[in-house]
């Protein structure tokens, strides 16, 4: 059980904020933070890590990390922490990234097999692709068999398909090493598909605490879905008028009338909800 009752001053999107978070984390979970930019997720797995102070207490079923006004140093809290941008050794290979944090060899040929990247192991980071130099970070994450693994948008910056794809390793090491994962994320597909757990923060506080499933899936009434997304435009055609809106990966249009024309803000954030058809699906 890691148990977190932390509180800090922040500057957040907003201006001054406090971080105050209460809450406890099951040993094997796979949590995912959730919430606007600038609402202190980052902030929360820095102090997690020991890279950032902050008041209160943590610990990790008897061992404390914080308290009583001390801390314990990030080497001896038996994390793994996988960055956004990799934060790999140029000047090593990588199964020397590896082994620079545990000269375990067996662990390391097994990390690298089960990620595919077995015959580029004496291949120099900087001949990768962003895909791959990320599944080295994984890996390298998990060379101490980390009993708590911390990642920070580890997956914004590839292409969706190669995210997808990452997103099966991620789920299938976090459960062969039986670790507790706390990842941040703004994708809810990936959060769906990797976390059964979501906390939503908002100015330093957990707004909301549940599944992807209750956190995601909004309907009210008769709504059959109600999917969030950016409006992008709004086309005058006729008598009618177009709103574009980007949802997720895709662009799509929605007709409306005059006065939700003149209601609605380019820019802004609008629900997208439907009623009146029976989807289906194809490959």
């Amino acid at each position: 059980m890691l148990t977190i009752d932390i509180s800090k001053a922040l500057e957040g999107s907003v201006g001054k904020m406090n971080l105050d978070i209460s809450l406890e984390i099951k040993e094997h979970e796979f949590v995912a933070l959730s919430g606007a930019s600038g609402s202190g997720k980052t902030t929360l797995l820095r102090i997690l890590a020991g890279l950032e102070e902050a008041e209160g207490k943590i610990f990790l079923e008897d061992e404390r990390w914080l308290g009583s006004k001390k801390s314990l140093p990030p080497q001896k809290r038996g994390i793994g922490f996988v960055f956004q941008d990799y934060a790999l050794f140029d000047n090593m290979s990588i199964e020397q990234n590896l082994l620079y944090v545990n000269k375990d060899k067996e662990l390391s040929d097994h990390l690298l097999s089960l990620t595919h990247l077995q015959e580029l192991k004496d291949r120099s980071p900087t001949t990768l692709s962003g895909g791959q130099k990320q599944r080295v970070s994984l890996c390298r994450a998990l060379m101490n068999r980390p009993k708590l693994l911390l990642m920070d948008e580890p997956l914004s910056a590839l292409d969706p398909q190669m995210r997808t794809k990452l997103q099966h390793d991620i789920l299938r090491l976090h459960k062969e090493f039986g670790t507790t994962t706390i990842m941040v994320s703004h994708d809810p597909s990936e959060i769906y598909r990797l976390a059964n757990r979501v906390l939503v923060l908002d100015q330093g506080k957990i707004l909301q605490d549940g599944s992807a499933k209750e956190i995601f899936l909004r309907t009210h009434g008769s709504q059959k879905f109600s999917l969030k997304g950016e409006l992008l435009d709004i086309i005058k055609a006729d008598v009618i008028y177009i709103a574009i809106v980007s949802i997720g990966q895709q662009i799509v249009e929605v007709v409306l009338d005059e006065s939700e024309a003149n209601t609605l803000t380019i820019g802004e954030s609008v629900d997208v909800n439907t009623k009146a058809f029976s989807p289906s699906l194809s490959q």
